[in-house]
């Protein structure tokens, strides 16, 4: 009696964005390797990631958080606008604990690093394939820790971002139409919700935890 013939499964279809070309040509090579893994798409930016997801309809988007034009959390939101079942893993160094949260927030299913070997990127491949969550130890300590801070508002974070770029209180004021003492109020709040004594501490916690970032790529 003859034995019926296995169908061979389809392999999991991957688009990878990174700006970074030999990040994203290694990768490529890397998951092509794969007999059950296909890289279909490639793209550099979050705008083409987000063409590309439309037109090749993946399995598993991989996008860098920092990419120009639109980075990887805005891409990831994206494209889950388009279709909420896209499985979308994130790609990148270890980010402060506001950018891995900004990232689930926008869907993704799992965060990988930059520096993860063969064999822990493959397994994240084929757990968010497979409709799972893939968090790394140490991206769940940096989530865990987030737990400690409040939360600071849109117009805090305004104002932040005016210090980040050296300005005094009231050329804050100025810039944002409020009162000088409005923003030593806002500053005030700031520094008790960041745990910090001054505002050159707050800038270094502020940027350390992805909460402002000083350039679309680091």
């Amino acid at each position: 009696m003859n034995q019926p013939i296995k169908q061979k499964s389809s392999p999991i279809r991957i688009l990878i964005a990174d700006d970074h070309y030999v990040v994203r040509i290694g990768l490529t090579a890397m998951v092509n390797l794969e007999p059950d893994m296909q890289v279909v798409a490639e793209a550099t930016d979050g705008n083409q990631a987000t063409a590309m997801f439309k037109k090749w309809n993946p399995d598993v988007t991989m996008l860098d958080v920092r990419m120009p034009v639109k980075n990887g959390i805005e891409a990831a939101a994206e494209i889950r606008r388009q279709n909420n079942q896209a499985r979308i893993l994130m790609l990148t160094a270890l980010d402060g604990d506001e950018d891995i949260h900004r990232a689930m927030e926008a869907g993704a299913a799992g965060y990988v690093l930059k520096d993860s070997t063969e064999d822990q990127l493959l397994p994240a491949i084929r757990a968010v394939a497979s409709g799972k969550r893939w968090i790394p130890e140490e991206v769940a300590k940096r989530l865990e820790s987030r737990r400690l801070f409040e939360d600071l508002t849109p117009r805090e974070l305004l104002i932040l971002n005016e210090v980040v770029k050296g300005l005094a209180n009231k050329q804050i004021a100025d810039v944002l139409s409020i009162s000088e003492n409005t923003v030593k109020w806002h500053l005030k709040n700031i520094l008790a919700k960041l745990c910090v004594a001054d505002r050159a501490e707050a800038v270094v916690v502020a940027i350390q935890r992805g909460i402002i970032h000083l350039s679309a790529k680091t």
